[in-house]
């Protein structure tokens, strides 16, 4: 599913809790990645195990020893020397992706269920402007929950930020705007789809404080896809050096 939403250079292994063997995926953590969910709870214990799993799996694809997965600043993850990366669980559902540092400057996914955000978020995690393309959106595209979409595009964005900056993003410093794939930048969404019909589309995410410098210049946009199925929704950004 996110796999779709990234270039070729990127590998990305995606599993479910209700598909692994979770015992042995427990029992395959390093003892550094252990002790970090040793007080968690059972469902915490097993996201860990399994999205560090496909993490793994990532790297051997990738041509390099697998090795654990620790948390640094913030609690993102520290990757292998030359290694870019980006894991997310939700629901049951877990994914890993990860590119050699020289195909790309960074990269962020996220993956959240298909649902409304809970009452209150979402005027504290979105712009005005947002709000009010959030509208047309839903006003054109009503079986797609659009705040949870968009919700999921800035956790994106802010994995992808971290890792070239070390600083926090503030989910108001970051104006996304969201389109589906039959319509465009600035578009309205298409009447097409379903509940139960996938739906793809495209993010840009336009920083309103300074963004990071990639190979001697300031970016001051990430631009990313996205994905409506199987009672997810999913984003991903892939920032290049040029």
């Amino acid at each position: 599913m996110i796999g779709e939403l990234l270039p070729g250079s990127v590998v990305t292994v995606e599993a479910r809790l209700d598909e692994a063997d979770i015992a042995d995926l427990e029992a395959g953590l390093h003892p550094e990645e252990a002790a970090l969910v040793a007080r968690a709870v059972t469902k915490r214990r097993r996201e860990f195990a399994v999205v560090r799993s496909c993490a793994r799996r990532a790297m051997v694809t990738l041509g390099v020893p697998p090795q654990p997965v620790l948390s640094g600043d913030r609690g993102a993850p520290r990757w292998p020397r030359g290694l870019a990366g980006s894991m997310t669980h939700c629901d049951g559902y877990c994914a890993a992706a990860l590119v050699r540092a020289t195909d790309l400057a960074s990269l962020g996914i996220d993956a959240e269920p298909h649902g409304p955000l809970p009452e209150g978020v979402g005027p504290a995690v979105t712009l005005p402007a947002e709000r009010d393309r959030l509208r047309r959106l839903a006003a054109a595209r009503p079986e797609i929950h659009w705040d949870r979409l968009l919700f999921s595009a800035k956790e994106s964005v802010y994995k992808t930020w971290f890792p070239l900056t070390g600083k926090w993003l503030d989910f108001s410093e970051a104006d996304i705007e969201l389109w589906a794939d039959d319509s465009g930048p600035g578009g309205e969404a298409g009447p097409g789809g379903d509940s139960g019909t996938a739906a793809h589309g495209g993010l840009r995410a336009r920083l309103l404080v300074p963004g990071p410098t990639v190979a001697g210049r300031r970016v001051r946009v990430f631009e990313g896809r996205w994905t409506v199925q199987q009672g997810l929704v999913a984003t991903a950004i892939a920032l290049p050096y040029d």
